[in-house]
């Protein structure tokens, strides 16, 4: 059974509590006061304007020393962003998306930088270690998608457990692109400006802007 506040109530309640909205203890507080009384899950995008830095989910976990936040981002329930050793920033430009159950996991070097209005959907997965993972504005970023900005060795003889990670350079994903759900996107890839990836794919190898693409490994299909 719903049971929200009433709409006059429910506007004046979070614009109260979401002035002192952040990533300190106090702000974590601010959430999850303004959130009560408030619909769940993405019921709660719209409060995120009311807060100098967004809404950050009480549920969500955040274990970095160095997250830096704009205007009007949303860190939905149960996202889990951890700093591994030697972890870089994490940057959400304004209006960033963050939507549950989804992973950003940072070390060895590895920076995340998330344009703004980027909206990334429920159980997505971010690692970037020694590389980077930079996404630009306006990116469309489907349930269940992945971004592995880092290799380990396979030679033979030793362990892959015991062989040093790598990087091709990190992932860049360019403005405006929309990736299906399920996407995997591995290290050293470039997804141009405007592309489009189909669900379900493989991107091991960079794709020009404009183009459809889809597959295992993904290749190019049309231009839009």
């Amino acid at each position: 059974m719903k049971k929200f506040l009433p709409a006059r109530t429910a506007s004046l309640w979070p614009r109260l509590w979401m002035r002192w909205a952040g990533l300190s203890p106090l702000g974590r507080t601010a959430c999850a006061i303004a959130a009560l009384g408030q619909p769940p899950s993405y019921g709660r995008v719209p409060i995120s304007r009311f807060g100098p830095c967004g809404y950050i989910a009480p549920s969500a976990k955040i274990y970095h020393d160095d997250i830096r936040l704009n205007r009007w981002c949303f860190i939905g329930d149960r996202v889990n962003i951890y700093q591994d050793r030697g972890g870089g920033a994490v940057t959400f430009g304004t209006d960033v998306h963050v939507h549950r159950d989804s992973t950003l996991q940072i070390g060895d070097g590895g920076v995340i930088d998330i344009g703004a209005h980027t909206h990334i959907q429920p159980r997505c997965q971010m690692v970037a270690y020694k590389g980077a993972i930079t996404i630009g504005s306006g990116c469309q970023i489907a349930p269940h998608c992945a971004f592995y900005a880092y290799d380990h060795g396979f030679a033979a003889g030793t362990p892959v457990r015991k062989q040093p990670i790598k990087t091709k350079g990190g992932i860049v994903v360019g403005q405006e692109v929309w990736l299906g759900f399920g996407v995997i996107v591995l290290d050293g890839v470039t997804i141009g400006d405007d592309a489009v990836v189909g669900a379900g794919s493989v991107v091991t190898s960079s794709i020009p802007p404009g183009c459809v693409a889809a597959g295992n490994p993904a290749h190019v299909l049309k231009k839009r």
